[in-house]
């Protein structure tokens, strides 16, 4: 059988620490809690006067013992322990018979205290968040009463707090206030709901979201309701749709309009043929079109074209990158394209480097001259187009590129591929799109735009008024080119800046003499025969002589002749040249 509790047991149970003393101060009680606050012993303390145990707190027990009024919240500050004490007289028959001095130690009220401040402060953060919220917040309770709205949601419904407060939300669905009720939903789905509400009295739709709030027993407690006004949000798209749809038109219209101001592009089209090569050309950059092959003569304008594309695509304002793939050895190239780790060969950069592809990333990659890119690295291009993956040299993580490859070359890929120097593969993944450039002695309209420009722009440069006559511009016409549009364009300058008088046709003349006698020629015209390979290949060979006699580097040929430094190089080595 249990035994009884006693008034002993309860006495020593409180959490407070109890000590009671006669009308003379002397202790008469103590409990277990205040002997282990204070670190007493029972048999040292009983009897004992107040003053010789407590001597801080002995003054406040006499003061009640003498006025017979209680001591409360008294602070005592000793040299082992901080109290709070509440002191009270005893009385017996209307006399003060003693104390009961009740107190706690002041760390118990002090973690009180910062949990009554953190939860103030809680409260206060609520409140601001909640009243300054754009979006209308409502908050009700289980059975779908008002219990708070703040500022925006009283605008939003045009109803005030005030009003609304205790009301139940089926009463605003049968009034028509609101055409269906998020809340009750909620209360019968006890899920998350979001339904697009109609509001008569303000003329507003709103996205109403409401979120149950459940309680220990799984019954919905409260639900919170946050509603976004989409009546701008809806009219504003609407301006937006409207707005691209002429912004479509316009520029559909433009993109004709900018067939006419190619020449801002240094892209010159007269021609027939080369308009049309443009017009795709366009299409291509609109549809982020990739894996496009530009084929052509060295000088026809490949690079041009390549960069008229990227200027005129979507990503025109990310990165265009270009290699030469001629001018580089294969060990070098392989790692300016695919870049590489730290330590992946000697001379490597301590922190490693990115890769061409790595910056060319959201943007356009231009791989010049990639008939002569070797075959091991023509594999890792080949990799990179089946799956968008590269890898650094020395690297064992895979990076993913998207970006728009566009080739270009003045060789015969197929021949190169029947020679076993191109992958056949590579070659089909690479002519998705094929635009080749057709010559300039093809371009016939084309020479006497071009020559207009180049004229233009030297003048410009150099501060002269030069002129062509229809003299000029028919040796101009009558000319082959086989240096194509460099060649034009070096003709040209060198005629504005030698020319002594304000016409350059004499001048002209007499350098499309000399490009045409340097090869042994005889006659009035400077046509020559391109038909047969051969007469190609001693024209070249006859001119790369030429030029080398005037020339001490390939940087000086190359600018001579008006093509790349690794182009001269390749073509004097084609040829058994040196300098």
């Amino acid at each position: 059988m249990v035994k009884s509790i006693s008034v002993q047991d309860i006495f020593n149970s409180t959490s407070n620490g109890v000590i009671a003393t006669d009308v003379n101060g002397h202790i008469m009680l103590i409990n277990k809690k205040a002997l282990r606050i204070l670190g007493l012993k029972k048999n040292e303390s009983i009897g004992t006067n107040i003053s010789d145990v407590l001597p801080l707190t002995s003054q406040h027990v006499f003061d009640c013992l003498k006025t017979g009024k209680p001591q409360i919240g008294r602070h005592i500050r000793g040299k082992d322990v901080r109290l709070v004490v509440n002191i009270t007289p005893i009385r017996q028959s209307g006399k003060i018979a003693g104390t009961v001095s009740n107190f706690q130690k002041m760390q118990q009220f002090e973690n009180s205290a910062q949990k009554l401040e953190s939860y103030q402060q809680l409260t206060n953060q609520f409140e601001t968040v909640f009243s300054s919220s754009s979006d209308g917040l409502v908050i009700l309770d289980g059975q779908g009463y008002f219990i708070r709205m703040n500022k925006a949601a009283q605008k939003l419904n045009g109803w005030k707090e005030k009003d609304i407060i205790g009301k139940n939300v089926s009463e605003m669905v049968d009034k028509g206030m609101v055409d269906r009720s998020v809340t009750m939903e909620i209360l019968k789905t006890k899920r998350r709901v979001s339904l697009l509400i109609y509001v008569h009295a303000t003329k507003k739709h709103l996205l109403v979201t409401g979120t149950p709030v459940f309680d220990a027993s799984g019954d919905i407690s409260m639900v919170v309701l946050n509603e976004r006004d989409l009546t701008q949000l809806n009219a504003t798209q609407q301006r937006l749709d409207q707005t691209r749809l002429v912004a479509k038109k316009y520029k559909d219209e433009l993109a004709d309009l900018s067939m006419i101001e190619l020449k801002q592009q240094d892209i010159i089209a007269k021609s027939e043929e080369m308009r049309q090569i443009l017009r795709m050309a366009l299409k291509l950059a609109k549809l982020k079109a990739s894996n496009i092959l530009i084929l052509g003569e060295s000088g026809a304008g490949k690079g041009i074209l390549t960069k008229f594309i990227h200027q005129n695509s979507k990503y025109k304002r990310d990165s265009f990158i270009q290699i030469n793939c001629a001018n580089l050895p294969e060990s070098l190239l392989e790692a300016e394209l695919f870049g590489y780790e730290k330590g992946a060969f000697t001379g490597a950069r301590e922190e490693g480097k990115a890769g061409l592809f790595e910056l060319a990333q959201g943007g356009t990659l231009f791989l010049d001259e990639i008939g002569d890119m070797p075959l091991s690295i023509q594999a890792k291009l080949l990799k990179y187009l089946d799956d968008n993956i590269i890898m650094r040299l020395g690297g064992t993580k895979s990076i993913y590129i998207d970006c728009t490859v566009i080739a270009a070359t003045n060789r015969d890929l197929k021949k190169l591929v029947e020679s076993n120097r191109f992958r056949e593969d590579l070659l089909f993944r690479l002519n998705t799109f094929t635009i080749k450039i057709p010559p300039l002695r093809k371009r016939f309209d084309d020479i006497f735009e071009m020559a207009s420009y180049f004229l233009m722009k030297f003048n410009k440069e150099y501060g002269l008024k030069r002129q062509i006559s229809f003299k000029g511009m028919d040796a101009l016409q009558s000319y082959e080119f086989p240096g194509n549009v460099r060649e034009l364009m070096s003709v040209i300058k060198r005629a504005v800046v030698l020319s002594e008088e304000k016409t350059i046709d004499a001048m002209i003349e007499r350098i499309l003499k000399e490009s045409f006698t340097s090869l042994g020629k005889t006659g009035n015209s400077p046509r020559i025969n391109n038909n047969l390979p051969e007469a190609l290949m001693d024209f070249e060979k006859e001119l790369l002589e030429n030029a080398t006699s005037q020339c001490q580097t390939t940087y000086e040929l190359a600018r001579f002749l008006g093509i790349s430094q690794a182009t001269a190089f390749r073509k004097l080595k084609k040829h058994g040249l040196t300098m």
